[in-house]
């Protein structure tokens, strides 16, 4: 008798139709039909009476479906508590990030580290720049990314790079019959879309900045919650978004991008931990990003081995 025959049996039982439960468990009705008399063979008495319409257990049958079910809900809490151990004793090692450095180099960095620490369990978790400060510190994080300046004597902050913005434009925008890059002067007319919403400060705050700076005021439409709901208003017509370049390789037929005559204007990734962390999987990442860096061609942060 395996674990197997005891879960056919239960399914059956409880189906009182061997074709309902075929169906369930996946597989054709005549193997079903087979172990359920093999199992009545094993045992040594009938437990289903099979001339009844639906089908229903002899007296042998529903003593039987008592404890078989007992015995999976065992083997089941059995297996459960096995996994959970296994998870405990596996090193986690928690990523939080903001959307849009998904569209930068943060995925090619990722599997790169999980290359290095093959016996590491790596998960990611999208949170805002500030909610990365308070779980760093809350250890429910280990490193984050994430594009704002937070000063926090607990807190490490490496700028990794500085990106430049372009602006999401729809795609019948009358902006979009010339040619060439676009000013935040022009833009500062048009409705413009914030994202994220909450928490702040955040990105949004950013690109407010960016304008006040110019003496100008921004025409604020909505405040999306998400990168990709913004992205998604635009395309609606409902307004621009200033956005990281490297959001251009989130493609809609629908919306357009152009590149901003301020071309100095940029937006920081941040890599966020904790100040006191010397973990081994700590100065893996570093490793891993300055590594990479260097094969790119691209400037390696100052003091990010240290």
């Amino acid at each position: 008798m395996e674990i197997r025959h005891l879960r056919y049996f239960v399914t059956v039982a409880r189906e009182r139709n061997f074709t309902r439960a075929a169906e369930k468990l996946h597989i054709a009705q005549p193997p079903l039909s087979r172990q359920i008399q093999q199992l009545e063979d094993e045992v040594g008495i009938m437990l289903l009476d099979r001339d009844s319409r639906p089908l229903r257990l002899t007296e042998a049958g529903r003593l039987f479906f008592e404890h078989a079910v007992l015995v999976l809900e065992r083997f089941d809490d059995l297996r459960t508590m096995m996994r959970r151990f296994r998870e405990a004793e596996r090193p986690r090692f928690v990523i939080g990030f903001v959307a849009s450095t998904i569209y930068a180099a943060l995925p090619q960095l990722i599997r790169r580290f999980r290359a290095e620490t093959p016996g590491l369990d790596v998960s990611l978790v999208e949170m805002a720049s500030l909610e990365q400060i308070a779980a760093l510190k809350d250890g429910r994080i280990n490193v984050g990314f994430g594009r704002i300046r937070l000063d926090d004597p607990a807190v490490r902050r490496d700028v990794l790079r500085e990106e430049r913005l372009v602006v999401a434009l729809p795609l019948s925008h009358p902006l979009l019959q010339r040619e060439g890059p676009l000013s935040f002067g022009e833009l500062a007319g048009e409705p413009l879309i914030l994202y994220p919403r909450v928490p702040r400060p955040s990105y949004a705050d950013q690109v407010i900045s960016i304008f006040r700076d110019r003496g100008l005021e921004p025409h604020i439409a909505h405040e999306a919650r998400e990168l990709q709901t913004a992205i998604g208003l635009v395309a609606a017509e409902v307004g621009i978004c200033i956005v990281p370049t490297s959001v251009q390789r989130l493609r809609r037929d629908d919306v357009v991008y152009r590149e901003l005559i301020e071309q100095t204007i940029t937006s920081p990734i941040i890599m966020s931990r904790r100040a006191d962390d010397r973990s081994h999987e700590a100065m893996v990442m570093a490793r891993v990003i300055i590594e990479a860096y260097r094969e790119w061609g691209w400037k390696i942060p100052e003091g990010l081995e240290t």
